[in-house]
């Protein structure tokens, strides 16, 4: 299918929002736009359809309006700024903007609110959700030039404590290991790049098991 064709946009549509796709009835709020492109910057990358209800309808917008509020939300009120690339499709005598955001090659793109608060936020599903201290760690690890593999005491405690409680959070692990907020999160965000740890969003709270 063409892309900017009425099938192409049903076909969108019909695929609802997701890990990689939301609908916007309206964009009228920049900073809560902006929770959005985080989201979608710091997991996948995905597209917001602009124009559509939760329930797939047609409400169409008015584009130049839509586009220059994205364009702001991705400027002004993400750190550091996104680019995003639009589409304008028009159907059924309505116009329905796509916003593609891409996957950012450097992690985390966070959101500014209007007090100047940053936060990084993720794509689980078809939420948006606060990024939890460990991703934080793991994408700062990813910019790092050197990987430290260090296995160690603290280390070795992680992992027995893992073991021994499956879906432990964060907060529960740092009371078991008696090690350091800041050396868990360190290292559980190693474990996970290293695929020997996962991190799972259980009744919205994060919580860690060994793989």
């Amino acid at each position: 299918m063409t892309p900017g064709s009425d099938s192409y946009l049903q076909r969108l549509i019909e695929a609802g929002e997701g890990l990689h796709q939301d609908f916007k009835y309206k964009v009228a709020d920049a900073p809560k736009l902006a929770r959005s492109i985080s989201a979608f910057a710091n997991t996948e990358g995905g597209r917001l359809l602009v124009g559509i209800r939760d329930d797939g309808s047609i409400s169409g917008v008015r584009s130049e309006e839509e586009i220059y509020m994205l364009q702001a939300a991705a400027q002004r009120y993400c750190t550091p700024r996104m680019e995003i690339d639009f589409q304008s499709i028009r159907t059924q005598g309505r116009t329905i903007v796509i916003a593609t955001i891409g996957r950012a090659t450097h992690r985390p793109v966070r959101a500014i609110d209007e007090t100047g608060k940053r936060t990084a936020y993720l794509r689980i599903k078809d939420e948006n959700i606060i990024a939890s201290p460990v991703h934080i760690a793991m994408w700062k690890q990813e910019q790092c030039s050197t990987v430290i593999t260090n296995y160690g005491a603290d280390e070795a405690c992680l992992i027995e404590q893992l073991a021994q409680h499956p879906h432990c959070h964060l907060n529960t692990l740092i009371k078991l290991t008696h090690i350091g907020r800041r050396q868990v999160i360190s290292t559980l965000a190693r474990l996970i790049r290293y695929e020997l740890a996962e991190c799972l969003l259980i009744d919205h709270q994060f919580c860690f098991s060994l793989r």
